[in-house]
């Protein structure tokens, strides 16, 4: 089990599509695996936009998560060097300054889903669910190895 705090991003341009359907995957697999307080997510775009994508939105209602009510936000530098983990989308972060983040970062290279059909979105979807999954299990599974 997880005895110190995790800080995991999910990071995007926008925070319109990919890095909202992350957060929400583990915030339900947090709850799934009864971590609580134990890892901490944060979620932000480099240049956010308006509104979750529309397509992000159904294909998320489609598995049970209602991401209408949000609303895409900035990440700081200050969130980004407090997070143990860093991960991006596959869009462009040059403007994070990836040698700047103090933990481990990762980029899962996935497809923008915006302006795409829903098939597409809904593979993008899955994708993430199955990798946010595989990294909560890495976390659990990493922290009680550490605690042996």
């Amino acid at each position: 089990m997880i005895d110190d705090e995790v800080i995991v991003a999910f990071v995007c341009v926008q925070n319109a599509g990919r890095s909202q359907m992350a957060t929400a995957f583990a915030k339900r697999e947090m709850e799934n695996r009864n971590l609580g307080n134990r890892v901490e997510i944060l979620t932000g775009g480099t240049n956010p936009t308006d509104s979750v994508h529309q397509s992000t939105v159904e294909v998320m209602r489609e598995d049970g998560i209602d991401l209408s009510d949000r609303t895409p936000r900035e990440i700081t530098f200050e969130e980004l060097q407090d997070a143990d983990i860093v991960i991006t989308m596959g869009c462009s972060a040059d403007d994070l300054c990836p040698a700047t983040w103090s933990g481990d970062n990762r980029d899962w290279d996935l497809d923008d889903p915006h302006g795409r059909s829903l098939d597409i979105v809904r593979g993008i979807r899955d994708e993430i669910r199955d990798r946010v999954a595989d990294l909560l299990a890495e976390l659990e599974a990493g922290r009680s190895a550490e605690t042996s």
